[in-house]
């Protein structure tokens, strides 16, 4: 009799084009690449081609996982992305049948952002806990280059595309323990506020600069550096403090902490507000870039990858963003 929930495995997957920061310096030469990648961090990030979605990325990342485990065995799929490939049908639909999965599984699309990997960690666990599913296949996927003004030369030099894989399954052991929610509506930007139905996309969009040196429109990807810092450092310390709590846990029980990887100014100071040794810290997007909802699986990947976890370990992880919208567990790796 199983009571328990587990991650059985994590793949992760990134795109093949790279982009290097002499790249962005031939794109923007009046920028100073060199203090951006002494103060940002990220050297190389990944971009989809020309064609390719967040799906694509994210189908990639099963296979990988199918080679580790059995597909047949999935029973229910979660695709996590803001980049689907169509208003309908819903892109998990898409992935069940190109990914050769069998008919008789649930699948459906969760549009988050930066929270999304432990969001869809808690709905993986919520559907076995209430024997709805027993192996649940979690992707995450972002596209975000694709949304990225191409006179936008700050966040082109942040963001990067990837997707993660894993597959949530019953164990008799509980393993993704207690989860800490929040979100705030009412305190948000519009990301990318044409494009749906409230907003339509608008062709003759103006360009506008929204720092110096930096443009975009309303058609692509906005975001407010100032404002994600303030709401980060506000909402992230009581989020550890509260999940620990719930899970009966003090910092001096976690093995490794991994955040959703903003940019490493950001999880520096939040890592200093919530008391967290920065040896047991991950702190790294230097050839990734910010990856959205596949950051945190990506940071898990890499660290067991590097041998710096192993199994046993208990992982604090959380994600905030976009949303607003953050959320905390803590697993056992």
């Amino acid at each position: 009799m199983t009571s328990g929930c587990a991650i059985e495995h994590l793949e992760t997957f990134l795109p093949d084009r790279e982009v290097t920061n002499a790249d962005l310096k031939k794109e923007f030469p009046d920028w100073n690449m060199d203090l951006f990648e002494k103060t940002v961090g990220v050297k190389t990030r990944h971009e989809v081609k020309a064609g390719e979605t967040a799906s694509d990325l994210a189908q990639k990342a099963a296979v990988k996982l199918f080679r580790k485990v059995d597909m047949q065995r999935v029973d229910f799929l979660i695709f996590c992305t803001q980049y689907p490939d169509y208003y309908k049908p819903t892109t998990a639909c898409l992935l069940q049948q190109r990914l050769g999965l069998k008919n008789s599984i649930g699948a459906y699309d969760m549009n988050l952002g930066c929270s999304g990997f432990v969001y869809g960690l808690a709905v993986a666990k919520g559907l076995i806990k209430a024997n709805v599913a027993s192996h649940v296949l979690l992707l995450t996927s972002t596209s975000a280059s694709k949304y990225i003004y191409n006179k936008d030369r700050s966040k082109k030099s942040l963001f990067g595309d990837g997707a993660s894989a894993c597959l949530v399954t019953a164990s008799e052991k509980e393993k993704i323990m207690a989860f800490e929610f929040g979100t705030d509506g009412n305190n948000t930007d519009l990301v990318i506020p044409n494009g749906a139905f409230r907003k339509r996309y608008d062709p003759q969009a103006p360009e506008f600069e929204y720092e110096p040196g930096s443009y975009t429109t309303d058609n692509h990807v906005q975001m407010n550096g100032h404002e994600i810092m303030n709401f980060t450092l506000r909402v992230v310390p009581p989020l550890v403090r509260q999940v620990l709590k719930k899970n009966g846990l003090t910092p001096a029980d976690i093995d490794y902490t991994v955040f959703h990887q903003a940019n490493p100014f950001i999880l520096d100071h939040l890592r200093k507000r919530c008391g967290l040794p920065k040896d047991r810290f991950f702190n790294d997007i230097s050839d990734t870039g910010n990856t959205s909802s596949s950051s945190v699986p990506i940071g898990i990947r890499k660290l067991a990858d590097r041998g710096i976890i192993k199994p046993g370990y208990k992982l604090l992880l959380a994600g905030f963003g976009v949303g607003l919208s953050w959320a905390a567990t803590v697993i056992e790796y």
